[in-house]
Formats: C-alpha cells, sequence, structure tokens
C-alpha cells in the first residue's frame, strides 16, 4: 500500500477563509511534485457564510506519496519552502506519516530545517 502523509495546516487566530487559501495555494505546489494526489480532507471545504467551522479540517491535506523514493523529501523541500515565505504569519503544520507526528510552530529556520531531517531520515528506505 502507498504511503499517505497527512498535513495540517494552522495559523493562530487566522479566520477560516485564510486558512483555506493557504491551504490551496499550499496543495497547488505539491501538485507539482512527483506525488500521486494532493487532496482536501473530507469535510475540508469552508461552506459559504459560514461562522463556525474547524479550522484544522480546512488545513487538511492528504498527499499520497506513490511508489517515488523522493517523493516525501520533494515534500518536505516546498513545506520548508513555503513556511520561508509564510513567516510573517506564523504558520504552523502537523505532519502524520504512519504513527510518526512532527509538529512545526514558531521554529527558527534552523529548528525547522533539524526537525524536517529527522523525519525524513525515521522514513528512508532501508539501506540509503
Amino acid at each position: 500500500m502507498d504511503k499517505q502523509l497527512l498535513i495540517l495546516l494552522s495559523e493562530e487566530e487566522a479566520e477560516a477563509e485564510r486558512v483555506a487559501e493557504l491551504t490551496r495555494y499550499l496543495r497547488e505546489e505539491l501538485l507539482d511534485l512527483d506525488v500521486d494526489d494532493v487532496r482536501t480532507v473530507p469535510g475540508g471545504e469552508v461552506p459559504a457564510g459560514a461562522r463556525a467551522v474547524d479550522v484544522t479540517q480546512i488545513g487538511s491535506l492528504l498527499v499520497a506519496l506513490g511508489g517515488s523514493a523522493t517523493a516525501l523529501s520533494q515534500v518536505v523541500t516546498v513545506l520548508r519552502s513555503w513556511l520561508g515565505r509564510n513567516r510573517q504569519e506564523r504558520p504552523s503544520l502537523r505532519l502524520t506519516l504512519d504513527d510518526d507526528v512532527l509538529e512545526i510552530s514558531e521554529a527558527t529556520d534552523e529548528q525547522v530545517t533539524e526537525a524536517f531531517d529527522l523525519f525524513l531520515q525515521r522514513h528512508a528506505p532501508a539501506g540509503t
């Protein structure tokens, strides 16, 4: 079975529309990679005129990594770049792959790099 990476995107005190917009932009970037699919998690669309929406559902993406040996590394590269470009808004990411969870919030560039590198090492194919 292909691996699936769950990405939860959030931004402190952000409106649902803002999180939905960030999620759409991130999804577009991820679709350019060597992954099988990137889709919003069911319930992730913002209803028109909604007042009370679970922002964690809006900011949820499921990435089907497929058979590519480099797909996870490519996704991490995009996420690292995306975080750097959105530094002033201070978004948070939560990645879940198998039973492994990586949460990044209010981290320095060095901490982000180290966290992503360790995450990649834990999921590197045997023998690499």
